[in-house]
């Protein structure tokens, strides 16, 4: 960690950060996707006075943290932080206006473990952040480092709608819909530029929203992941509008134009479980009947469907585990025996 006058240097820095202005919209071409069901999502929403100032606050906070992850991991990472083109483009109030088109810009992390050598290349994992309007925060720093550990390389995707990066880019939220997309172009981009990824090896893995977003990966591009590892993940979105509150409802209402009461085929459309007899990755499932989010129902509602498909997967259900939601993410015995499992999973397949 850095000494009190480094830390204050750095929130100076953050502070002059803050102040400029990032280009959403990329000159570029886009970068190609498979074919995806068209679907219309709600206009980009204009943030409140008050919402855009939070947004500049956590701006300058991103900042900060972008620095200090530098200083939790640089003793075994070098780490980066990159602006590319996704493969989906801004969305516009009009759209036919100036940019009207072009790809959002999007931000993502990588750490490549200092121990590989110059020569040597090394399996790539696409670590999905969880969270809706979230980014990629320090509590990670621990699996971080477990998976520099084991040698991966690791890219972390800062989707459309993440905070941080001001009140645009928290607008641009396209839940299930546009923020896979992102996720994917990091995975096509790290495969393409970083000099010691192997293609041939290549996971993705995440957590509640993270694991939501790595199940719709694999399931629109099964040949581009050889493994993949959903913790908690959502899954069924029409069961989850049915057990949370309206105001939840009605805050899914604002990401996808209309309650799932008007237009469930949409919310299917964008819950993993019905797309479960695509899947043709290896995968790992794990939920917690504790779970105060993610219900385990939901969960098993996926798991019912994986298994009517004929598909072969693995997967643990925890009885009353504590921590809840955050289980296995956080720092007891429990937890790091679950990742042991998690990560033992991932090795088989990737060889790290």
């Amino acid at each position: 960690m850095p000494d009190k006058t480094s830390f204050s240097w750095i929130v100076l820095l953050a502070l002059f950060l803050s102040l400029e202005t990032t280009p959403l919209r990329a000159q570029e071409n886009p970068q190609s996707a498979a074919p995806a069901r068209t679907t219309t999502a709600a206009a980009p929403a204009t943030t409140a006075p008050a919402a855009a100032s939070q947004q500049n606050l956590d701006a300058v906070g991103n900042q900060v943290e972008q620095a200090l992850w530098y200083f939790r991991v640089s003793d075994v990472a070098a780490v980066d932080h990159f602006l590319i083109a996704s493969s989906k483009p801004i969305r516009m109030k009009n759209p036919t206006g100036q940019g009207a088109g072009n790809p959002l810009i999007i931000y993502f992390y990588s750490f490549t473990p200092k121990k590989i050598a110059d020569t040597r290349k090394a399996p790539l994992m696409v670590f999905v952040h969880g969270g809706i309007h979230s980014h990629f925060d320090l509590t990670y720093v621990h699996i971080i480092r477990e998976l520099m550990e084991q040698g991966y390389i690791v890219v972390v995707p800062e989707y459309r709608g993440g905070t941080g990066y001001g009140a645009e880019y928290y607008d641009q939220i396209d839940y299930g819909g546009a923020e896979v997309d992102d996720v994917h172009a990091v995975r096509d981009w790290a495969v393409a530029n970083l000099p010691h990824v192997d293609p041939a090896r290549v996971g993705i893995m995440g957590w509640s929203h993270g694991g939501y977003i790595t199940l719709l990966n694999i399931f629109r591009w099964p040949g581009d992941y050889k493994v993949a590892y959903a913790g908690c993940p959502v899954s069924d979105l029409v069961m989850r509008m049915g057990y949370k509150s309206q105001s939840y409802r009605d805050t899914f209402a604002g990401f996808l134009g209309k309650q799932a009461v008007d237009d469930p085929m949409e919310y299917r459309h964008r819950s993993p479980y019905f797309h479960a007899a695509e899947l043709a990755t290896p995968l790992l499932v794990h939920s917690n009947t504790a779970d105060e989010d993610v219900n385990v129902m939901e969960v098993e509602h996926l798991i019912d469907a994986l298994k009517a498909a004929g598909k072969s997967f693995d997967y643990k259900i925890y009885e009353n585990a504590p921590g809840g939601h955050h289980f296995n993410r956080i720092d007891t015995a429990l937890a790091r025996d679950s990742r042991k499992e998690i990560y033992a999973f991932l090795a088989k397949f990737l060889n790290p």
